[in-house]
């Protein structure tokens, strides 16, 4: 992954939670406009194979579905901050990688659907009126709202000792919240129909690959991010022009990145400093007869 990230980290977009939320607000505005414009943006793969490959990116335009538009923006804004939160702990590049990896697998789904639906479905296909009819009407299961819950229990993951208030009044530890999250989607998916499982487990499939092989970055807790940010504002202080700080993996300063911080990495053997992006995903560097 560190090679990847040398080569492509460049190319990653900050405060991606911020542009998703921008989309969303595209989306209604869309709707607005024109109330059935999402069957033209959802993603369906019959029509995707038949031309209409714009599907592949503009569901994503395709905004929780809510009429109450005070939750709505509560939900964004939730969302929002808990992303932009992964994003600063776990690096712009990894978190990009995780929420397109979610949209990615989500598409791959989509497509696996409809190969399963030829394959068990073809009597619903002819009741419906046709394979162009039912896809279309499975298409609109197909959104960003599972890949939200992702975010969600990532950040329980991470940070499973935070607290939140439930209902603005009840404090909670957001593992917990996790715990009966996951539960939910159990039970969705075992009495979902047949597009409510393909969606479910596409759509989370990349939380299901980061919490199998990303347990060295869980069980943060928020005084570590507040010895991070006080270091940020050391990193500004330095007006002498003289490089303090190097990391051991991209090379990155704090004059090739002003707005960056860098840490000594605790488990490594030796003194070994890391940008904000790799401290917590390099590789421990231990000395021979150090296990």
């Amino acid at each position: 992954m560190s090679q990847f990230e040398k080569k492509f980290g460049k190319y990653a977009i900050r405060n991606l939670s911020v542009v998703l939320v921008c989309c969303y607000a595209i989306g209604y505005v869309l709707q607005f406009i024109v109330p059935w414009i999402a069957i033209y943006l959802s993603l369906d793969p019959y029509a995707i194979l038949h031309g209409q490959v714009w599907r592949l990116v503009t569901w994503i335009l395709i905004p929780p579905d809510d009429f109450n538009i005070f939750l709505t923006l509560l939900m964004l804004y939730f969302y929002c901050s808990i992303g932009t939160t992964l994003e600063r702990t776990w690096g712009t590049y990894r978190y990009n990688v995780y929420i397109f990896s979610g949209m990615l697998y989500t598409v791959i789904g989509s497509f696996l659907m409809m190969g399963c639906s030829y394959l068990f479905m073809k009597e619903e296909m002819i009741s419906t009126g046709g394979a162009e009819l039912f896809f279309r009407a499975g298409s609109l299961y197909f959104s960003t709202f599972y890949i939200n819950m992702s975010i969600f229990l990532a950040f329980a993951a991470t940070f499973p000792d935070v607290s939140v208030l439930l209902m603005f009044i009840i404090p909670i530890k957001v593992k917990w919240l996790g715990v009966i999250y996951a539960v939910m989607l159990l039970f969705s998916f075992l009495q979902g129909g047949f597009f409510a499982k393909f969606v479910i487990l596409s759509s989370l499939f990349n939380f299901i690959v980061f919490f199998f092989t990303s347990r060295n970055m869980m069980h943060l807790n928020p005084k570590q991010i507040h010895r991070r940010q006080e270091f940020k504002r050391d990193i500004r202080r330095n007006t002498n022009g003289i490089t303090k700080h190097k990391c051991a993996i991209c090379g990155r300063t704090e004059v090739d990145s002003p707005e960056m911080q860098f840490r000594f990495c605790s488990k490594c053997d030796g003194n070994y400093e890391y940008c904000e992006e790799h401290l917590y995903t390099h590789t421990h560097i231990k000395s021979k007869g150090n296990f």
